[in-house]
């Protein structure tokens, strides 16, 4: 099982600048390809200031001109706000910059706070449309001349320029849940990203069901790789207490993901509030105590005997999410651990 980084800039107020984040960005990306990881991945979101990614093109550019064997991952570019021929173009040029290290992943998107302000309105919900039209059509960009027409994009023979380094295409991914999304990525040949989020293993073994579901359902595809994404923070054994500020982090960061996934506010300067703690008195999924054992939130021994059954699962790639409200040196600390303790473990 390889290990990736799934990294944002995220800012939780105006102490620090968006400069000092991109450098800090960078640096959590060295250490991760320092450190062995096959892949550093960002992925796209607007307007929101705890996830600052309005385009992982010119931050996986940066990190193509300062790394050398790290594989550069948009995860993830959301479908319906990508035309198919721009979609093709800018991550063949990516791939063309870092020299083949480019991977590209595809969602239909999430927030509808996002959706309001970049497609009138469109339904999130409906976005998964736009997916299943837009991954056939960059793949045929890619390869030659293809036009197209379809029922959201219609367009005349056209053809990625340039053409990616990998043939005879770079790997795509999908984001996926449910059945039908684990069946469209196999199904395409594309490789599947998910995440149990605030839910415990028994949900990594559930998506893992739907996804071996697809991979039955499709033999003539050769089997494509699975990944699992987890909020992970590891802590020294010698602080017994270690876990609790990261659990704590973890729950202000899915209190603000709700603010947000809610669209009941308007955002001011492209912050909001965490939703109070209160909302969540019957949810008990979000409290430090759960996120301890659900997040990936532990010593290198205790990481190390969770990722153990993750591998023994058939989880190809485990990618350490390390997005937490947490300040910029613990999240340097917890990476180093992660590097030094638990990598040779499965090395």
């Amino acid at each position: 099982m390889r290990f990736s980084l799934f990294v944002h800039m995220e800012r939780w107020d105006e102490d620090t600048s968006h400069r000092q984040l991109f450098e800090n960005l960078s640096e959590l990306a060295l250490m991760a390809e320092a450190g062995g990881f096959s892949t550093v991945w960002v992925g796209e979101h607007h307007a929101m200031e705890y996830t600052i990614a309005p385009s992982p093109m010119p931050i996986l550019a940066h990190l193509a001109a300062r790394t050398t064997t790290i594989r550069l991952g948009a995860g993830t570019i959301i479908a319906p706000f990508w035309h198919p021929i721009r979609a093709a173009g800018e991550t063949a040029l990516l791939d063309v910059i870092s020299n083949g290290r480019m991977e590209v992943g595809l969602a239909r998107g999430a927030y509808q706070i996002e959706f309001d302000r970049l497609t009138d309105g469109l339904k999130a919900t409906d976005g998964g449309k736009h997916l299943r039209e837009l991954v056939p059509a960059v793949r045929a960009l890619w390869q030659g001349d293809y036009a197209h027409d379809g029922e959201i994009w219609q367009f005349p023979t056209s053809t990625s320029v340039p053409k990616p380094v990998q043939q005879p295409t770079p790997p795509m991914w999908i984001a996926a849940r449910d059945p039908a999304s684990h069946d469209f990525a196999v199904s395409q040949g594309c490789n599947v990203m998910v995440t149990p989020l605030m839910k415990g293993d028994e949900e990594v073994a559930a998506l893992k069901d739907k996804f071996d579901t697809a991979v039955a359902d499709h033999p003539e595809v050769p089997r494509p790789d699975l990944m699992v994404l987890r909020h992970t923070h590891v802590h020294s054994a010698a602080d017994p207490e270690g876990w609790r500020p990261a659990a704590e982090a973890i729950n202000r960061f899915y209190r603000t993901f709700d603010a947000w996934f809610g669209n009941k506010t308007e955002p001011a300067g492209g912050f909001l509030e965490p939703s109070p703690q209160e909302k969540f008195a019957e949810r008990p999924e979000f409290t430090p105590e759960s996120l301890h054992r659900t997040a990936m939130i532990g010593t290198p021994a205790e990481v190390i005997e969770r990722l153990r059954g993750y591998e023994e699962l058939g989880v190809d790639e485990y990618s350490f999410w390390i997005d937490n409200s947490l300040p910029h040196e613990e999240k340097k600390a917890s990476l180093e651990l992660f590097i030094k303790e638990v990598v040779p473990a499965f090395e």
